[in-house]
């Protein structure tokens, strides 16, 4: 097959999560066989903040407005299939041009589903407008549940399917580290993530002063007060991810707002976490218990003396292996190879509705 891609980025990790779960999931495609051109927007952010020059498995090209993105056309005509990303600046216009050239599939991949939702319902169509998801013969969501028939229903999608996050297991593995911190949290700044982290991380580490944290991402404001046992990393680069997380004995997940709402929207940080055995101590969603077991593999909290039980209670033998349980359930179901297949599975099954729809046209 032979797939080109329009997403956010690529080549940068810096501020967004985008750019880890395109490489895990196309470097698994690649893999199976298939040829695959990666079109980024070149804007100075990403530019400057660059940590994957040229990739291996496959073409990495930049264009830097509309008009130059004109020259890949003969790509989007060639292409068994042409997907585009959430928040690609102009998506509404790229996806307009992707739907009048492309002869094969068309799809959106929306790794912000929640979020774009919302955007929808309020009337801002930054990078998606209702009018141009019909034009897409596949919606790949990020979130899955009812949120899926959603988008069908509500905003005429022709087939949406879930397409979660996941793994690359080859990268994501146990590491014999020193422990440095008790709890970690690893995520660029969000307004409706703060208060999560004020409660199930900085309200902890105030209340237990002998522990030690770490929060780890850009963009956080120099107006928070973070206790004086709490360590601020500015940015982790995904090759440093494994040994982050594996210096850390437990790891926090905290998940938005809207995809809290929607439910059925796992964090990328929850399979990078378990492919280490590093446990995870999650905010609660409908659609979690689904991904992996609570108690077992994962661990909920809903208060900030949920968090300190579980740092003062569990004894480093359950602690272990609640770490090995959640890798075993990540490299069974959520790894980078498995959401390749399934990339490949309904993509082939959009290329074989296209081709019956033509025949009796």
């Amino acid at each position: 097959m032979n797939l080109v891609v329009l997403g956010l980025s690529l080549s940068s990790s810096w501020g967004n999560g985008h750019a880890t779960t395109f490489r895990a999931l196309l470097k698994a495609f690649a893999e199976r066989d298939h040829d695959i051109l990666f079109l980024e927007r070149d804007v100075p952010w990403y530019r400057n903040q660059r940590d994957l020059q040229q990739p291996d498995y496959c073409r990495l090209e930049f264009y830097s407005d509309l008009q130059e993105l004109e020259r890949f056309r003969e790509e989007f005509e060639r292409a068994d299939a042409v997907m585009v990303g959430s928040y690609v600046p102009d998506g509404v216009a790229v996806g307009r041009l992707v739907q009048q050239t492309a002869a094969g599939v068309t799809s959106f991949y929306d790794i912000d589903t929640p979020v774009t939702l919302a955007k929808l319902e309020a009337g801002d169509f930054e990078y998606l407008s209702p009018e141009v998801i019909p034009g897409y013969d596949v919606y790949f969501s990020f979130t899955g549940g009812p949120t899926l028939r959603r988008i069908e229903k509500r905003y005429g999608a022709p087939v949406a399917r879930p397409l979660y996050c996941s793994v690359d297991a080859e990268r994501y593995q146990p590491l014999d580290v020193p422990i440095r911190w008790d709890l970690s949290y690893l995520g660029t700044y969000s307004d409706d993530r703060q208060p999560t982290i004020e409660r199930l991380l900085n309200e902890v580490a105030r209340r237990l002063p002998h522990r030690r944290f770490c929060v780890a991402g850009p963009q956080y404001p120099e107006s928070i007060e973070w206790p004086g046992n709490v360590e601020r990393i500015d940015h982790v680069p995904p090759a440093e991810h494994r040994a982050f997380y594996a210096a850390s004995r437990f790891t926090l997940n905290v998940t938005r707002a809207d995809m809290i709402q929607a439910g059925w929207s796992p964090s990328v940080r929850l399979f990078e976490a378990a492919a280490c055995a590093t446990p995870v101590i999650s905010d609660v969603w409908d659609g979690l218990a689904e991904l992996l077991a609570p108690g077992r593999e994962i661990l909920l909290a809903h208060s900030t003396d949920d968090v300190i039980a579980a740092l003062e209670g569990i004894a480093e033998p359950q602690r272990r292996a609640i770490g090995t349980a959640s890798r075993a359930r990540v490299l069974a179901a959520h790894t980078a190879r498995h959401r390749a297949e399934e990339l490949e599975g309904h993509l082939k099954e959009a290329v074989q509705q296209k081709l019956g729809e033509q025949v009796f046209a």
